[in-house]
C-alpha cells in the first residue's frame, strides 16, 4: 500500500484527513512488521504486557468493592442488555453503556449485603439488538466457564468466582533439552465407555506418563468445544476450560500435580479458526457476519465449515493474545502447540497444494501476511515474558525459518511437527512387502528436516489412532490383536513380526527423526482398537472413545512388553540425551541387508529390518573405536 504524492502534498485537502490517512498507512504497514506493531501496542495501550492482559478487563471483572464491571466489543451491534438468574431473566432491566470503538459497559453495584449482584455458578446471557431490529441471545467471548444442560444442544455461560478459588503450590518445570511429549486427551483417558474427568487424568493417567519416561504432556480438547465429536478443533469459547470433563480448579489441579513430577504441560490451541455456531459460539456475536472474522468468502474455511479470524483487526488481536496469556497465567500452561498453521499462512489454506520445496511456494502473494504476523507477535510476547514456554507449530508446508527467532526474521516457533514421518510409515506398512521396504527412502524421510529448525518427531500420533485410518499396531497386526496378545499362547508369526516392528519403528523415529519426541496416549502399547467418539453414525457409542490402560495391568498379556520398551527407551534417552544432541551421522543404509547404522549422542544404532536374515560379526563404521556395550 502506498499514498500518492497528490495525497501526500494535500494542497486542497485538511490537515486533518491528511493525518488520518497517514495514520491509516502506518497502521497498515504495522501488520506487516510485528515490530511496527509492537511499538503500536506500546502507544496506544502502555505495551503488550498489558495489552494481553485484557482478560482482566473484558467480559466479568469483579472489583474491589464487589461491583460487577463488564465490558464486550460488539461493533455492529445496536444496544446490549444483560439478562439471567440474577434479574429473572428480564431482557431490558440491564443495558450497557456504548464506548467509543465499538465497546460496551455495564456496572451491577453489590446487593445490601455487599455481596457480588450475580451469584457464583449463576447463568448468564448477553442480549445482542440489532440495527435491523433482530435481537440474539449470546455467550459473553471471554466467558470462562461454560456448561450444558444434559438434554440441551446449547451451551450456557455460568458466572464462575468461587470463594476459595484453586492456588497452585508447584513452580513450572525449566524447559528439558529433550522434549519428550505425551500427547492426551482427558475425555478419553479411561478404559470405561464415558468422558473421563480431570480427577481421573490425575489420579490415574499422570503416574503412567511419568513412568514412561516422557516430561510433557500436550493436552488436547481442553478449550471448549460444542461438538465433543470434533476432538476440541471447532472451538465455541476460548477462555473456557471444557466443563464436560470437571471444573476449571480440577484442571489446575491436573497441571499443578504434573508440574510435581517434573512434567510441563502443553495446551493444543486453536486460533487458525472457530466453530460457526452462533448462540454458544463467536460467530455474529454483534449480528454481523463478521465481528471477530473476515466476512465471507474470506472469513469461512471450504472445509472445516468454520470461520476465519481476522488478524489485522486491533479486537481480534487483544482477543486472541490475550486468550494466550490466559491460558499461561491462570492455569499455569507451559506453552502451546498451534493446530492449524498451514491454514493460517496461505490464502489459499493448504487445499489442493502438495508443496514440492519450492521457495515460490511460500514467498508470494498467496501467503497471508496478516496471520504471519500474528504467529509472528504471539511467539515474540510469549518467549519475552515466559523465556521457558514452548510453542510447536503444526504445518505440513515446511515454510521456512517457522522455527528461527522473530529477531531473524523467522516466525518464532520452538519446534514443527515432522508431519511427513507418519505417513510415511502408514504408506510403507499399507503398500510394501518387508523384503521391498526402501531404506534410503526412510533415512531421507527421517533426516528431511531444515537445519537449525528443530522437529517433533513421531510414527503416529491421534491422526492415526482415529477411525477410517489405523494405528501402527493395527497395520502390523490387525485382529490377531483381538485373540493372540496373551504370553500364556504360543506367539505367532504375525504378532511376532508386528511386535518388533513396533519397537523397531519406535525407537529409529525417536533417534533420527527430530529434536523432540511425540506420541499419543495408549499407542505406546499398542492400544487395540481405533478412536472413535460418539455421532449418529455409531449411535452416540463411548466403545471406542476410550483408551484400556487396563490392558497393560495384565501381565499375560504383551501389551505390557509395548509398555516397558516405550518407558524404556525413553529412559535411556533421558540418560544419552540424543534428542538434544546435533543430527545423527547415517554410517550405513544398506538396501540388500536392510541395515540401517546412525549414532548420536555418542549411541551407536543399528537396525537389521531383513524379514529372514540375522548377521554375526557385521563391521559398521563407529566416530570413535572402542567397546560399546549392548543395551
Amino acid at each position: 500500500m502506498s499514498v500518492s504524492s497528490n495525497c501526500i502534498q494535500g494542497k486542497n485537502k485538511p490537515t486533518t484527513v491528511l493525518k488520518e490517512k497517514k495514520k491509516m498507512l502506518v497502521t497498515f504497514q504495522a501488520f506487516l512488521d510485528p515490530f511496527k506493531q509492537l511499538f503500536l501496542l506500546e502507544e496506544a495501550e502502555g505495551g503488550f504486557d498489558q495489552f494481553t492482559r485484557s482478560y482482566r478487563t473484558f467480559g466479568v471483572q469483579r472489583q474491589p468493592d464487589n461491583s460487577l464491571f463488564f465490558q464486550e466489543w460488539a461493533p455492529a451491534a445496536e444496544a446490549l442488555f444483560l439478562t439471567g438468574d440474577f434479574n429473572g431473566w428480564d431482557k431490558f432491566a440491564h443495558p450497557y453503556t456504548k464506548k467509543d470503538y465499538g465497546k460496551w459497559e455495564l456496572t451491577l453495584p453489590p446487593k445490601h449485603d455487599r455481596s457480588p449482584a450475580v451469584d457464583h455458578n449463576s447463568k448468564l446471557k448477553v442480549v445482542v439488538h440489532t440495527k435491523e431490529g433482530e435481537r440474539f441471545y449470546r455467550i459473553s467471548p471471554w466467558a470462562k466457564y461454560v456448561t450444558r444442560e444434559e438434554k440441551s444442544v446449547i451451551y450456557d455461560w455460568v458466572h464462575w468466582d468461587p470463594p476459595q478459588p484453586y492456588i497452585h503450590v508447584h513452580p513450572r518445570p525449566k524447559k528439558p533439552k529433550s522434549l519428550r511429549i505425551y500427547e492426551s486427551h482427558v475425555g478419553i483417558a479411561s478404559p470405561e465407555g464415558k468422558i473421563a474427568s480431570y480427577t481421573n487424568f490425575t489420579t490415574n493417567v499422570l503416574p503412567r506418563i511419568k513412568d514412561l519416561g516422557y516430561n510433557c504432556i500436550q493436552l488436547m480438547a481442553i478449550m471448549e468445544h460444542a461438538y465433543y465429536a470434533s476432538f476440541g478443533y471447532q472451538i465455541t469459547s476460548f477462555f473456557a476450560a471444557s466443563s464436560r470433563y470437571g471444573t476449571p480448579d480440577e484442571l489446575k489441579q491436573l497441571i499443578d500435580v504434573a508440574h510435581s513430577m517434573g512434567i510441563m504441560v502443553l495446551l493444543d490451541v486453536v486460533h487458525s479458526h472457530a466453530s460457526k455456531n452462533t448462540e454458544d459460539g463467536l460467530n455474529q456475536f454483534d449480528g454481523s457476519d463478521s465481528c471477530f472474522f473476515h466476512a465471507p468468502p474470506r472469513g469461512e474455511h471450504s472445509l472445516w465449515g468454520s470461520r476465519l479470524f481476522n488478524y489485522s483487526s486491533w479486537e481480534v488481536l487483544r482477543f486472541l493474545l490475550s486468550n494466550l496469556r490466559w491460558w499461561m497465567e491462570e492455569y499455569r500452561f507451559d506453552g502451546f502447540r498451534f493446530d492449524g498453521v498451514t491454514s493460517m499462512l496461505y490464502h489459499h489454506h493448504g487445499i489442493g497444494s502438495g508443496f514440492s520445496g519450492d521457495y515460490s511456494e511460500y514467498f508470494g502473494l498467496q501467503v497471508d501476511e496478516e496471520s504471519l504476523v500474528y504467529l509472528m507477535l504471539a511467539n515474540h510476547i510469549l518467549h519475552t515474558l515466559y523465556p521457558d514456554c514452548i510453542t510447536i507449530a503444526e504445518d505440513v508446508s515446511g515454510m521456512p525459518a517457522l522455527c528461527r527467532g522473530v529477531a531473524e526474521g523467522g516466525l518464532g516457533f520452538d519446534y514443527r511437527l515432522a508431519m511427513a514421518i507418519p505417513d510415511k510409515w502408514i504408506q510403507i506398512l499399507k503398500e510394501f512387502k518387508d523384503e521391498d521396504w526402501n531404506i534410503g527412502n526412510i533415512i531421507h524421510t527421517l533426516t528431511n528436516r531444515r537445519y537449525g529448525e528443530n522437529c517433533i518427531a513421531y510414527a503416529e500420533s491421534h491422526d492415526q489412532a482415529l477411525v477410517g485410518d489405523k494405528t501402527l499396531a493395527f497395520w502390523l497386526m490387525d485382529k490377531e490383536m483381538y485373540t493372540n496378545m496373551s504370553s500364556l499362547i504360543p506367539m505367532t508369526p504375525i504378532i511376532d513380526r508386528g511386535i518388533q516392528l513396533h519397537k523397531m519403528i519406535r525407537l529409529l523415529t525417536h533417534g533420527l527423526g527430530g529434536e523432540g519426541y511425540l506420541n499419543f496416549m495408549g499407542n505406546e502399547f499398542g492400544h487395540p482398537e481405533w478412536l472413535d467418539f460418539p455421532r449418529e453414525g455409531n449411535n452416540q457409542s463411548y466403545h471406542y472413545a476410550r483408551r484400556q490402560f487396563n490392558l497393560v495391568d495384565m501381565d499375560h498379556l504383551r501389551y505390557c512388553q509395548l509398555y516397558a520398551f516405550d518407558r524404556d527407551m525413553n529412559r535411556t534417552e533421558d540418560k544419552y540425551g540424543w534428542l538434544a544432541a546435533p543430527p545423527a551421522y547415517v554410517s550405513a543404509k544398506h538396501e540388500e541387508d536392510k541395515v540401517i547404522v546412525f549414532d548420536r549422542a555418542n549411541v551407536l544404532f543399528i537396525f537389521n529390518f531383513h524379514p529372514t536374515k540375522s548377521f554375526q560379526d557385521y563391521r559398521v563404521a563407529v566416530e570413535a573405536a572402542g567397546k560399546y556395550p549392548f543395551r
